[in-house]
């Protein structure tokens, strides 16, 4: 992965990632089909683990089982990732020292249709417990047979964030 320009705003530590994460409510999605370029913006359930280290991403998310996003993604899996929070305006002294605050976070990954219905169950209740995390979590058979789910497995990943000071 190419190495970010401003080092002093990429974040190392997994901690920030999970708050983020935690957050943020919706991902954008960068897919490509037949016509271009397209993002779509996503309510998202989330596994975040550290092994040997190293952050780890699976992002959950679920839609219709065709259009335009399920047709493309049954096409390229490939797909880029982006969210953001935290957001506040850094005023300045004059119109150009005005800036932003924020934290994001940004990558790549290949994401699949779960077929499976415990597969399926597992990724919408990531989706509920990261969305409503009070909600009770229960799905029926003739829903989980109706709704397509999606994993994101994200390959590579990095994180920004401007602080206000």
């Amino acid at each position: 992965m190419r190495e970010m320009r401003l080092h002093k705003r990429e974040i190392h530590d997994p901690l920030i990632f999970k708050e983020i994460l935690e957050e943020c409510e919706v991902v954008r999605l960068g897919l490509r089909d037949g016509e271009g370029m397209f993002i779509v913006p996503v309510n998202f359930g989330y596994e975040f683990a550290i092994e040997s280290g190293k952050p780890t991403l699976s992002l959950y998310i679920h839609g219709a089982g065709e259009g335009r996003k399920a047709e493309a993604i049954a096409d390229n899996p490939h797909v880029a990732i982006e969210m953001d929070c935290c957001h506040e305006i850094i005023t300045g002294d004059y119109t150009c020292s005005y800036s932003y605050a924020y934290r994001s976070i940004m990558g790549n990954g290949v994401i699949r249709r779960l077929e499976d219905s415990k597969e399926k169950a597992h990724g919408l209740t990531k989706i509920m417990e990261h969305l409503a995390p009070e909600a009770e979590i229960g799905f029926s058979g003739e829903m989980l047979e109706r709704t397509e789910v999606f994993r994101i497995d994200v390959e590579k990943f990095t994180g920004k964030e401007r602080r206000k000071k």
